[in-house]
């Protein structure tokens, strides 16, 4: 008899462990996808699903990799996503890119601005290994425009921050510079003859199937994609929700590391 209760609260404990490991759910995201966004995401959230335990850590990008491969959590949000050999990318929604200035830059009155009036502009750069940089420095070669990069920054926010100072310009996503242009420290303008765009993503090891919660979370996270901003940085519905889509088709720079 003695047995028999010990081998049931074996039982009751892996039970309950099992439970508690379904409830929980780690996340990784790299700074740009936005602080005010995913905060009012993750209250959203836990509001629909109560028994939920999700912790979302900040992280430059290829931490986030790092994390994600090495299962230190669940999920990674990273912009310029791809398949790999251990990790798996879901589509989840894409910014445009637009310039960004002070708002006593020349620049800041126009309407759109073609690539070709940035040349010799003094612009501010995300570092060199970083995926959207190798973007907007082959958008800038194929447009045949010299800037000069006066300043290499580590991650959007120090750029946006150089800018206020009236350092220059830069190409930003779009949504990255919200409460900026609404506070009237940044000016934005969209980019005219070629649309220029960041893909966001969510990433996965290949080998380890989602948990209930994090399929949840995932379908969460892509139904709350409906609004998304259009080249001229305004929101706009998306009418299609491209939700479990492979983002293979999205012209990758192998050779570039994803940006913060």
């Amino acid at each position: 008899r003695q047995l028999v209760k010990q081998h049931q609260k074996l039982e009751d404990e892996i039970h309950a462990l099992r439970d508690e490991t379904a409830r929980r759910l780690n996340v990784a995201s790299i700074y740009s996808v936005g602080l005010a966004h995913m905060s009012a995401f993750m209250e959203r959230f836990k509001q629909a699903y109560l028994s939920a335990e999700v912790r979302l850590d900040y992280m430059h990008p290829e931490q986030v990799n790092e994390a994600v491969e090495q299962g230190e959590v669940d999920l990674g949000l990273v912009s310029f996503p791809e398949d790999t050999r251990t990790l798996a990318a879901i589509a989840w929604r894409t910014e445009p890119l637009v310039i960004v200035c002070h708002p006593d830059h020349l620049l800041a009155t126009h309407s759109r601005i073609e690539l070709s009036e940035l040349a010799g502009q003094s612009f501010g750069a995300l570092e060199t290994n970083l995926r959207s940089r190798a973007e907007i420095d082959r958008a800038l070669m194929v447009a045949k425009v010299d800037v000069d990069v006066a300043h290499e920054f580590d991650n959007i926010e120090h750029i946006k921050r150089d800018i206020e100072t009236g350092a220059g310009v830069s190409i930003l996503p779009a949504p990255t510079v919200e409460r900026e242009v609404a506070s009237g420290s940044l000016v934005r303008v969209p980019i005219a003859g070629t649309t220029l765009e960041r893909p966001l993503g969510i990433i996965h090891r290949r080998d380890r199937e989602l948990n209930s919660i994090g399929k949840q979370f995932v379908e969460l996270l892509q139904s709350d994609a409906h609004f998304q901003t259009d080249s001229n940085g305004q929101a706009i519905e998306i009418s299609r929700r491209r939700k479990g889509t492979k983002l293979g088709d999205l012209a990758p720079l192998r050779e570039a590391n994803q940006e913060s």
